[in-house]
């Protein structure tokens, strides 16, 4: 759980910056920002001469008359309270208890014990703030958002995990937010909170350049690179635990995306160089170097007021790019060679997704879909090693009021083994209310 000074040092900035935007005088705002005309100093002077003054001109248009309004600074708190509530009807690692993730099912009978897990939680909830400060070149805008869903080290925890800390000033953008590789749009309307796992879905810190934005958008960006591998059938080789990690440049991607009445078409692209260096000075020499690469193309298609969501993703070596997918490089026999008898392979995957948004009405919708996963796994690696995920879900929401959301969902999960032949699969239901907030203040007058 969040310890106390957690959440002071988390919240005291946002009530801070809030006080400040909503008390403090606007140094940017000119006389008569309020759209009124500037006042004089005491009432209008009369003529001294005996001649009566020439009537003054009636402006043509008294609103010319009138500074316009200076834009204002404007700061935006919002976020969310949710509960998930529900039942698992198999097994898989309690560190994902509240989520459905194929890869984190298990690879042989019971080995998270007994079927049958309830499961609450608070995860989900959500806080942001969202700033946006003119300037005489265009508007500065920032994003710093976080929840309450520990991965990593803090797998399983309810605990501080951000989400965005993002600054962009015309066409440059820095920090972290969603890779250009990804099109989060194309993410459904569900509980759940990890979502489909064929989909690719990763927040990543990078440098962004957006030289055409509007209707059609073209970026690019260099993101904070990153990999993981698997030993496969060698992992207790003393050998290859001192393989490390290398990565001498930026991950490259790039983004073309077209909107139109009816929906967007999104096609993006990455580059990477992943490479491994062997610590260990002994006979073998297992350094090695690879390309990693990949083709995602997205689209959401309007029917009226409802969404289909579509994806299909194509590469090698950009698992941890994608929403749910195992490890980047695997290993490969090459035992006719002596000095280097077992090579790196980065691993090819292909993901695809196709999920509908449909509203019933102002109070009901719903979201139903389907979501896979495949890695083409190399000679070396385990038999329990992940292979294939498959994941589905359906819904039915309903907002009584504003604001105010709640409802259930069915899911269903499998995981297929590399070669053993080996399946798990996870059904579950959830229920989920969510209370969403948010609070403006400045901004135009």
């Amino acid at each position: 759980m969040i310890r106390g000074p957690l959440v002071t040092r988390a919240v005291a900035p946002v009530v801070a910056a809030a006080w400040l935007f909503g008390a403090a005088p606007n140094a940017r705002a000119q006389d008569g920002a309020d759209g009124t005309a500037p006042e004089q100093d005491g009432a209008a002077v009369a003529p001294v001469a005996a001649v009566p003054a020439p009537p003054a001109a009636a402006p043509a248009d008294a609103a010319a008359q009138t500074p316009a309004s200076a834009p204002r600074p404007a700061i935006d708190i919002y976020g969310f309270a949710m509960l998930d509530m529900g039942y698992q009807a198999e097994q898989g690692s309690p560190d994902w208890f509240d989520v459905l993730r194929p890869t984190r099912l298990p690879s042989f009978k019971h080995e998270f014990g007994q079927d049958g897990h309830n499961f609450a939680g608070f995860r989900q909830s959500r806080l942001g703030v969202k700033t946006t400060t003119p300037t005489g070149h265009g508007d500065l805008k920032t994003t710093f958002e976080f929840d309450l869903f520990g991965v990593g080290v803090d797998a399983g925890q309810t605990t501080f995990r951000l989400r965005d800390v993002w600054g962009e000033f015309g066409h440059f953008g820095a920090g972290q937010t969603d890779s250009l590789f990804m099109d989060g749009s194309t993410f459904p309307n569900q509980l759940e909170y990890w979502g489909p796992n064929g989909m690719v879905y990763f927040k990543n810190v990078q440098f962004r350049f957006t030289p055409i934005q509007g209707a059609n958008e073209l970026a690019f960006a260099a993101e904070r690179p990153g990999a993981s591998g698997d030993a496969g059938i060698f992992a207790n080789r003393i050998a290859l635990q001192n393989v490390q990690g290398h990565f001498p440049a930026p991950d490259l991607s790039t983004h073309f995306r077209a909107t139109r009445g009816w929906g967007h078409v999104q096609i993006a692209a990455i580059w990477r160089e992943i490479e491994w260096d062997d610590v260990l000075d002994d006979q073998f020499d297992l350094s090695g170097r690879g390309t990693g690469w990949g083709v995602n193309t997205t689209s959401n298609l309007k029917f009226g007021k409802d969404t289909l969501h579509l994806g299909a993703v194509y590469g090698e070596g950009v698992e941890n790019y994608m929403n749910d997918a195992p490890v980047d490089v695997g290993v490969r026999t090459n035992f006719l060679n002596p000095r280097t008898p077992v090579l790196g392979e980065v691993l090819p995957l292909l993901g695809l997704m196709a999920f509908y948004d449909r509203t019933w009405s102002d109070k009901w919708t719903s979201s139903a879909g389907y979501s896979r996963l495949r890695i083409d796994t190399s000679n070396a690696q385990k038999a329990s090693d992940f292979r294939l995920g498959q994941y589905a879900l359906g819904n039915l929401l309903y907002y009584p009021v504003e604001n105010v959301m709640f409802g259930g969902e069915v899911q269903w999960g499998r995981r297929d083994n590399n070669t053993d032949g080996f399946r798990a699969d996870d059904y579950r239901i959830q229920f989920s209310f969510r209370y969403n907030f948010s609070y403006k203040v400045g901004g135009q007058p």
